[in-house]
This record gives structure tokens, C-alpha cells and sequence, in this order.
């Protein structure tokens, strides 16, 4: 099982926009669905028996979209870095992405890149496609701004120094003369328990930042392992409801159980039920008292 996966808050076109991207990218498939109960439904606002969230795989890397809500709106702040090993490769990407986006950065050669492009698509997804071969075709791409500027290496540490079997893969920072400020960063890469991502740092005035509609979930072995997290992740953030964590640079992150999962699917509705019912009413996760209603039921 993948450790980090991102969420991906929609608010009714979770499946159409899974089934886009699974179209668009080889080795990709949906997974698994999974539809709203009592309880879900009636929190939510949405239909009993209508799809909650849909599990995909996008280049062999996990995914997982939600029917949310409007609650959240996606932001550039959180993109997706995808190397294309050939021209065409990233040109088909980039036709198929292009219905109905937003370009950001125009497809064409930079001093960075051979062949780059950046654009948010028809569901309000951002992607920078680039000409480069990378071993993971897709990784999320973090911006620090505003009040976060300057703070990307410094995330990056902190993240480095949560997951085992993570370190920096790459640093690149801006030198004199440069169109930000000397020393900040230019580009990060890193690993978070063998899955790469990158940053920056960016000094222009964005209108927009970290939001909720891209968050982090983290699949915990234990119980030992999500009070880690949730008390290192909850320094200077905010904790929220059913695992979620604003982190003290404005990511969202959801820290779960990996049985979580498993019990929310059960084909038998009154387990998963209750125990979506137990899980709302939690901040931190507690596997035991998950467990316990799944079992009695």
C-alpha cells in the first residue's frame, strides 16, 4: 500500500474527473468505489447510495477523489509534477488536459526545460508537464508564498523528519542576479518514505494558497504511528475532525488507520455505517474504538 496518497476534494464530478485521468495516463485504472450510507449522506448533505469516493490509479501511483462538497476549491499552491520522457508523450498530455484549462505557464522551452508546460484543467486540477525522465512520473508540487515564503527547505526538513525512509533527493537555489531573492529555493526534490516530492519557493504576489482540496492521507500501521504524527503535525497547526491536520505551513494532511479503509468499504452497510458514525466524532484517530464498532455490528 502506497503511505502518502493525495485526496482530491470534489463536489459532484469525482468519477467523471477519475475517469479523465485514468483515460489520459498509461498503466492507470480505477480501483475501487465506495458510496455514501446513513450516516455519510446525512452529514454531507449528499444522496444515500451516491458516490462517496473513488480509489484510482494514475501511472501506477494511488489516487483517491471525493464527492465532497462545495467546501473546497483546488489551488495551484498544490500541483502535479508529471515527466514525460518524449515530446509527443507530453504533447498528447497536454491536448488532453487542455480541454476547457486554464494555461498558467504557456507549453514551450524554458531556461529550465526543454519543453515545459503548467495549466489547471476542467476540474480546477493544476499539472506541469516537463520533458525529463524521472523514475516516479508523477509527483505533488508545493509553492511557498506570502506568509509562507522562503519556509520551503524548512518544510522540507520538517516533512523529511516525520517519514522513515525519506531524505532530499535535490536542491536548487536561487543564485545573484535571479529573478527571486538570492538563497531561497528553486526547486526541491524529496522523498517521503520512497515517494518523491517537490517545492519551491515563489516571492510574487499569487492570489490564492494552501486549501483543503488537495490533501495528504498517510496510511498508519498503528496506533503508536498516527499519535506520532497527529502530535508532531498538530504543533503550531490545527487539528480537525476524522484524522485531518492543518499543518503549521497551511498543508492539510489525514492522518489514518489502514484498516480505516477496509471498514468503510465492508459490503455490509451496517458495520461501515457505524462505523463512519463512530469516526465522526473523533479528531486523532483511534483504531481500538474503530474496531470495536465494526465488530459489534
Amino acid at each position: 500500500m502506497q503511505k502518502i496518497t493525495p485526496f482530491l476534494w470534489f463536489n459532484n464530478n469525482a468519477k467523471d474527473a477519475a475517469n479523465f485521468y485514468t483515460s489520459i495516463f498509461k498503466n492507470s485504472k480505477i480501483e475501487n468505489i465506495n458510496y455514501y450510507g446513513e450516516t455519510g449522506g446525512k452529514v454531507s448533505g449528499k444522496p444515500i447510495g451516491s458516490i462517496m469516493t473513488v480509489s484510482f490509479q494514475l501511472a501506477g501511483q494511488d489516487f483517491i477523489a471525493i464527492n465532497g462538497g462545495p467546501n473546497f476549491t483546488f489551488s495551484p499552491a498544490i500541483s502535479f509534477f508529471v515527466s514525460c520522457e518524449t515530446s509527443q508523450e507530453l504533447d498528447e498530455l497536454w491536448n488532453n488536459l487542455s480541454d476547457g484549462s486554464t494555461v498558467l505557464m504557456e507549453l514551450g522551452k524554458y531556461p529550465f526545460s526543454e519543453k515545459f508546460g503548467w495549466l489547471e484543467d476542467k476540474y480546477g486540477i493544476s499539472w506541469q508537464l516537463n520533458l525529463t525522465a524521472r523514475p516516479q512520473k508523477i509527483a505533488p508540487f508545493l509553492m511557498y508564498f506570502g506568509s509562507q515564503y522562503g519556509k520551503a527547505q524548512e518544510a522540507m526538513n520538517f516533512y523529511i523528519s516525520l517519514f522513515s525512509q525519506s531524505s532530499v533527493i535535490n536542491i536548487e537555489h536561487y543564485g545573484a542576479g535571479e529573478n527571486e531573492p538570492e538563497g531561497t529555493v528553486k526547486r526541491i526534490i524529496f522523498s517521503l518514505d520512497g515517494q518523491e516530492f517537490m517545492a519551491l519557493d515563489s516571492n510574487m504576489d499569487h492570489h490564492f494558497t494552501f486549501t483543503p482540496a488537495i490533501s495528504f492521507v498517510v496510511n498508519c500501521e498503528t496506533q503508536e504511528e498516527i499519535n506520532d504524527l497527529w502530535e508532531k503535525l498538530s504543533k503550531e497547526g490545527m487539528p480537525e475532525q476524522c484524522g485531518w491536520i492543518k499543518d503549521k505551513y497551511g498543508v492539510s494532511w489525514q492522518i489514518v488507520s489502514v484498516v480505516l479503509g477496509q471498514m468503510l468499504g465492508d459490503e455490509n452497510t451496517e458495520k461501515s455505517d457505524w462505523v463512519m458514525k463512530v469516526m465522526l466524532e473523533m479528531k486523532k484517530i483511534n483504531i481500538l474504538d474503530l474496531q470495536q464498532a465494526y465488530e459489534s455490528h
